[in-house]
């Protein structure tokens, strides 16, 4: 299966995190597997807070474009569709709570892992871990709330 961001539509591809057609942004990919949105991201040194950590911003901007493509996914498999058909489901973030648990270490690849916590139909929560050589270092919720076409 595609990456999630790679089904969205033309109009909502922009997005500093996610949209693949910013060619200054981060272009993160989340793959979704039914139950877990997944994304391995690797910040180059650009994204420093202080030698060897990643900067904080960074952080929740990864939760944050993570959980909105995982709840994406999610809302498509709860009302048993293929990603990206019509109408399009599109979401924007309601509420991001990010909770640092330890300094990231910059250098490696970090892995995201994201799951549905609730779901109602104009809106989802997900929750979301962030990782880093085997340690969470950052969890965070994204409250995606849903578009009108």
């Amino acid at each position: 299966m595609s990456y999630i961001q790679s089904l969205y539509p033309p109009e909502h591809t922009h997005c500093f995190g996610c949209g693949p057609a910013n060619p200054a942004g981060l272009q993160i990919q989340t793959h979704w597997d039914g139950e877990v949105g997944t994304c391995r991201y690797t910040p180059g040194p650009e994204y420093m807070a202080y030698p060897g950590v990643v900067y904080g911003g960074l952080i929740a901007c990864l939760i944050d474009c993570h959980g909105i493509a995982t709840a994406i996914a999610a809302a498509y498999q709860a009302e048993d569709r293929p990603m990206g058909s019509e109408p399009r489901i599109n979401m924007v973030t309601g509420n991001l709570n990010v909770t640092y648990q330890a300094s990231t270490p910059l250098g490696g690849e970090l892995l995201l892992r994201a799951w549905v916590h609730e779901m109602a139909p104009k809106k989802v929560l997900v929750s979301c871990e962030l990782s880093a050589e085997g340690e969470m270092t950052a969890v965070g919720q994204v409250l995606g709330v849903r578009l009108t076409p």
